[in-house]
């Protein structure tokens, strides 16, 4: 029996469900499952990203338009990306160019991937007329310091020939020079914020290569080398810019662009969430709503550090809104995810007849969380 409507409006703002659907598609699939259930409220979908994979399609999402770039993979190779503009703001999501999701087959190339593709993104922006740029880190096929992405903003990197280096961090242990060239002309005026979720330095055991590295296929060889290339890097890019980030929390994201963003590009860091919240205009979103259903993939305990689903749950509970979260799977006992703001949860796992209908089956059992929801939430 449908739940009877009463005022407020619901918003449904979940994260991708990784491997499965895309955050506007979950959107969609909850919103029908309480359409369904409470044909008279009204639902708002504003599927949500944490800066990384998923963030240009939350802002496209959101009303931002879709702007094609023809730019370098991560091997060097082009591919088909895009940025997402809306006034004189940008998001340029790394992933796009410099994700793991762009190596070539699927082959790692730890040694030899770089960010180039990131800077071409990011001087397109420009071109376009951006004064603000949105940089989204995550999921990146490279561990390079950022070195491709200033490059392609003009920067040279020069080896004791003054030769250019090639792609890669493997490449930076041969660095001899940096020249600034014409960066500072190409971003005057222009504010780069990184919304980032890690605070790794960019060195050491917590930095980009110890931590990250073997995510993305380098060995013990390869480790040293990276670690090496990275050390050398930062040094000549203190000397070059008068102060050294490679400390500073984040300066390791991304394989190290963090530190490139940061020490080349004036970038500030800001919690992922909290800026795309801002970006898509969440506070306006959820102003009058009775309800905000939110989720990802697997609700666990890396959930509670930042990810999606809790800023969404603690910006909703600051606007004095109940919260539901929807994920594949549910690993946080009641207590915890009670303790984390939510009035509700509910897992696709639990909605399944059989294994694996959580994956193959998961646009279905989302409508299924959607109206299971809205009639525990909306009646009465």
């Amino acid at each position: 029996m449908p739940a009877t409507p009463t005022q407020g409006h619901v918003v449904v703002a979940p994260d991708k469900f990784k491997g499965t659907l895309e955050g506007a598609d979950v959107a969609a699939r909850i919103a029908a499952g309480i359409r369904r259930a409470a044909p008279g409220v009204e639902v708002r979908e504003l599927p949500v990203a944490d800066g990384g994979e998923g963030t240009l399609a939350a802002a496209l999402a959101a009303g931002f338009t879709r702007i094609p770039a023809k730019v370098a993979g991560p091997t060097g190779l082009p591919v088909d990306a895009a940025l997402a503009v809306r006034g004189d703001t940008a998001v340029v999501e790394l992933a796009q160019s410099s994700g793991l999701a762009r190596l070539p087959g699927g082959r790692t190339a730890p040694l030899a991937a770089g960010s180039y593709g990131v800077g071409q993104l990011i001087a397109r922006a420009v071109a376009l007329g951006a004064k603000r740029i949105v940089l989204g880190l995550g999921g990146s096929a490279c561990t390079d310091g950022g070195a491709g992405m200033v490059q392609a903003l003009g920067v040279g990197l020069r080896d004791a020939d003054g030769g250019e280096l090639p792609p890669g961090g493997g490449a930076l242990r041969k660095l001899a020079r940096i020249d600034l060239g014409p960066l500072a002309g190409v971003l005057a005026g222009v504010e780069v914020v990184v919304a980032c979720d890690v605070d790794n330095p960019l060195l050491g055991p917590r930095g980009a290569t110890a931590v990250y590295g073997p995510q993305k296929g380098a060995d013990g060889g390869d480790l040293v080398v990276l670690e090496e290339g990275l050390t050398r890097f930062a040094d000549l890019v203190g000397e070059a810019v008068g102060r050294d980030v490679r400390e500073a929390p984040g300066a390791g994201a991304a394989g190290g662009v963090g530190f490139a963003a940061l020490a080349l590009l004036g970038a500030t860091m800001r919690p992922g969430i909290e800026l795309m919240l801002e970006l898509l205009g969440f506070d306006e979103a959820v102003r009058g709503a009775r309800l905000v259903v939110t989720g990802e993939g697997c609700l666990d305990a890396q959930t509670l550090h930042g990810k999606a689903p809790a800023g969404v749950a603690a910006a909703a509970t600051r606007a004095g809104v109940r919260v539901a979260a929807v994920a594949g799977r549910l690993e946080l006992g009641e207590r915890e995810w009670r303790a984390a703001g939510f009035t509700a949860a509910y897992a696709l796992t639990d909605l399944a007849e059989r294994p694996g209908d959580s994956m193959t089956r998961a646009a279905e059992l989302a409508e299924v969380a959607g109206e299971r929801l809205a009639l525990a939430l909306l009646s009465g």
